[in-house]
C-alpha cells in the first residue's frame, strides 16, 4: 500500500468538505425551511443493540444490527464514517440529521446483511476516551479503530465470518480500501466505497474551498480582496504542509482550525494516500462497489472516474460503480429548484441505493 508520513500525529480536523471553521466567510444562507415532517426511511427497520470495544486506550461504542427474523450466520458489514467528528449514524455538528450511516445499516438489513456502525473517537457516546479534550488522534488510531470494530463485527455470534465486508462513506471509504491490510483475522470478501474521493486529500480540500470561496464571492458575502486572501492563504499552507513545514503563521482564522498546528500531522498522513493508488492495490481477488450520486457537491464525477481507473488497473475485474441519479454527498435525493426541500431529514434517501447494494453483496457474498 501507499506509504504514510512519519510525522506526529495530530487531533482529528473538521475536514474536507464541510470546513466548518470557515462558514462564516463562505456560507451563502441555508435555502428554504423542510415541512418538518421527515422523509420515510428506507429498507428495513432491524433489530439493534449497544456494543463496546477496544481500542488501545480507548473504549469505542456503537450498534449492532441484524436484519428481523435472520435465520443461521448471515453476512456482517462495517460502516465507516467520513471526515470529523461524526458518530455512528453519520451525523455530525454540520450535518445532524444526515443518518448516512443508519440508512446504510437499513438498506443492508432489508438485503439480509448485517452490520456494525461505530462512534469514532471525537464522536457520540466514544467522545475523546482516553484522551484529554482536543487530544491528538492520527491516521493510524483511526484506522486502528477501524481494525477493532471489524474484530468486534467478526465476534458477534449472528455474524458468517467468512461473508465480512467494509462499507467506507466519504473519508471512510480511505480506510475501507486500507482494511485488507489493516484487519486481522478473515479478510474483507468485498468493500462498498460510497462517495469516495478519488483525488489526494489536500487537493480535494483545496478544491472545495475555492468552490465556496468564488460561491460566496458571486453572491456578495465576501469582497474580492477577502477571496482571494483566503485561497492564497489555503495554497500556501497546503504547500508549506506538504513540504513538511510549520504552518504559516497569520494565515486567515478561517483557516486557522483547519490547516493550524494541531491537524498538520494527520493532513501529511493523509494527503500522503494517493486513492487511485491504494485502489490499484486492493487485492485482486476482492470485488469493489462504487457508489456516487450525481449532484454531491463534495465529491466531482472525474475524481470517481479516477479512482475507477485504479480500481481497474491491470486488467482487473470485479469493481463496478453505480451512479445514483439526483443524490448528494449523502445520497438523499437533492433538487436545487426554487422552493425545494433542503433539510436533510426532508430529503428521502435515494431509492436506487438499495438495489445496487443488493445486487453486490449477492456477486460478492451470496
Amino acid at each position: 500500500m501507499p506509504t504514510r508520513s512519519s510525522a506526529a500525529p495530530s487531533s482529528s480536523p473538521v475536514r474536507a468538505a464541510a470546513v466548518a471553521a470557515a462558514a462564516a466567510l463562505l456560507a451563502a444562507g441555508c435555502g428554504p425551511g423542510g415541512t418538518g415532517e421527515g422523509a420515510a426511511p428506507p429498507g428495513a427497520e432491524p433489530v439493534e443493540r449497544e456494543v463496546s470495544f477496544r481500542s488501545g486506550p480507548d473504549t469505542l461504542h456503537g450498534t449492532f444490527a441484524l436484519p428481523q427474523e435472520a435465520g443461521g450466520p448471515v453476512p456482517g458489514v462495517l460502516i465507516i464514517s467520513g471526515s470529523g467528528p461524526t458518530d455512528r449514524d453519520g451525523n455530525g455538528e454540520g450535518r445532524p440529521d444526515a443518518d448516512t450511516n443508519l440508512n446504510f445499516a437499513r438498506v443492508l438489513a432489508q438485503a439480509g446483511a448485517a452490520s456494525l456502525r461505530y462512534d469514532k473517537l471525537g464522536s457520540g457516546e466514544t467522545g475523546t476516551g482516553s484522551r484529554d479534550e482536543g487530544g491528538p488522534v492520527g491516521f493510524d488510531g483511526f484506522e486502528a479503530q477501524m481494525a477493532a470494530a471489524y474484530t468486534e463485527l467478526a465476534e458477534q455470534p449472528e455474524v458468517d465470518r467468512s461473508r465480512l465486508l467494509v462499507l467506507g462513506h466519504s473519508e471512510g471509504a480511505l480506510f475501507a480500501l486500507r482494511s485488507p491490510e489493516a484487519v486481522e483475522g478473515p479478510a474483507p470478501a468485498g468493500v462498498v466505497l460510497a462517495a469516495p474521493p478519488g483525488s489526494r486529500y489536500m487537493d480535494l480540500i483545496d478544491r472545495q474551498i475555492t468552490e465556496q470561496t468564488r460561491r460566496a464571492e458571486s453572491q456578495g458575502a465576501m469582497t474580492r480582496a477577502d477571496a482571494e486572501e483566503l485561497l492564497s492563504d489555503t495554497r500556501l499552507s497546503i504547500a508549506r504542509l506538504r513540504a513538511g513545514e510549520d504552518p504559516p503563521s497569520g494565515m486567515s482564522a478561517a483557516l486557522a482550525p483547519l490547516f493550524g498546528r494541531q491537524n498538520a500531522g494527520f493532513l501529511r498522513e493523509i494527503d500522503a494516500l494517493d486513492p487511485k493508488e491504494m485502489a490499484a492495490e486492493l487485492p485482486e481477488d476482492t470485488p469493489a462497489l462504487v457508489l456516487w450520486g450525481t449532484e454531491d457537491s463534495q465529491v466531482e464525477g472525474a475524481e470517481v472516474d479516477r479512482l475507477m481507473e485504479g480500481l481497474e488497473s491491470g486488467g482487473r475485474s470485479g469493481a463496478e460503480r453505480v451512479d445514483i441519479e439526483g443524490a448528494d454527498h449523502v445520497f438523499r435525493e437533492y433538487d436545487d429548484g426554487p422552493g425545494a426541500v433542503v433539510p436533510d431529514a426532508d430529503r428521502p434517501f435515494a431509492d436506487e441505493v438499495a438495489p445496487a447494494v443488493d445486487s453486490f453483496l449477492d456477486r460478492a457474498v451470496g
